[in-house]
């Protein structure tokens, strides 16, 4: 099935880090992350996915009338990244700063952006994220927020904080535990494997698996396949998010653990943030080789 849109709304915004589109005849509003310098959430591009995911919730984006969305879908405008998460160079500098509060106000930051994706706005919106490249530590927490996560096969995704000494703190457990368990999240949350995207699937973590350069047609071919049934499926959804909800007042909570560890971290970890965050900085010019991994990638 070849499925591509035929009426095509972009919307002109003045965020600097974010695009969007809509597509009336599927109900579809895009969200295409395009963060500068870095593919990485900067307070900057917290505070403008903050501003636009509540227009979204309060149902007041330009060009999108109240009740016609029924899908809302997070994709990326780096090629082969989705996002690489947090910003180790803030990290790193509120570490050996010993900022504990600039921490703080940013993984509040983090929280405040994401709930309303996790939530799928308390509206009845099914979410979808499309991952088309690699997904690292808070990039994967954004990928996994979603109902529905599609994603190609040349994706690696994983959770590296572990290797200098941390944890993700910003949903990952919560995000993981809902779908594998307890005892699964917690080996993935601290091995440091990059997998490819074929074992997540396997682990169930990712819904459709599509082919290379076929991720947004595989977000098509799901839309017009469900078309029928959207009502049933968003129903079953809505009943997922109620028994299996993620609260925000406990995702605050983990990110209060989160600061505490982070404020425990040595000069070596704090090198290894530093240097990895320089590793980043090639994709100001948008090159589309694949990230150095951070862990050990999947045999």
């Amino acid at each position: 099935m070849n499925v591509m849109p035929s009426t095509v709304i972009p919307h002109p915004t003045s965020y600097r880090h974010l695009r969007t589109r809509f597509e009336p005849q599927y109900g579809a509003l895009w969200l295409f992350l395009d963060p500068k310098p870095r593919p990485c959430f900067s307070f900057e591009v917290l505070s403008e996915l903050h501003d636009l995911l509540g227009a979204v919730g309060r149902q007041t984006v330009p060009g999108v009338e109240p009740g016609s969305m029924r899908y809302f879908i997070v994709a990326s405008k780096t090629p082969g990244v989705f996002n690489l998460g947090g910003d180790l160079a803030l990290f790193a500098r509120c570490v050996a700063d010993r900022d504990e509060e600039s921490l703080r106000r940013y993984a509040v930051a983090c929280i405040d952006a994401l709930f309303p994706y996790i939530a799928a706005f308390e509206l009845p919106v099914t979410t979808i994220s499309l991952v088309q490249g690699d997904a690292m530590g808070g990039g994967l927490e954004v990928a996994l927020s979603a109902d529905i996560l599609i994603a190609e096969r040349r994706s690696h995704l994983g959770f590296p904080e572990v290797l200098f000494n941390l944890f993700p703190g910003m949903g990952a457990y919560n995000l993981l535990n809902r779908r594998i368990g307890m005892r699964r999240t917690e080996q993935m949350l601290l091995n440091g494997k990059i997998y490819r995207a074929e074992e997540f699937h396997a682990e169930g973590l990712i819904d459709i698996l599509a082919d290379d350069g076929r991720g947004e047609n595989a977000v098509y071919e799901f839309i017009v396949r469900n078309a029928g049934r959207w009502n049933a499926h968003e129903g079953v959804r809505r009943v997922r998010r109620r028994l299996h909800a993620i609260r925000y007042e406990h995702l605050l909570e983990v990110t209060e653990i989160w600061v505490e560890a982070a404020m425990r971290v040595g000069a070596r970890e704090v090198r290894l943030m530093e240097r990895l965050a320089k590793s980043q900085e090639r994709f100001a010019g948008k090159d589309p080789s694949p990230v150095v991994p951070l862990g050990p990638r999947g045999a």
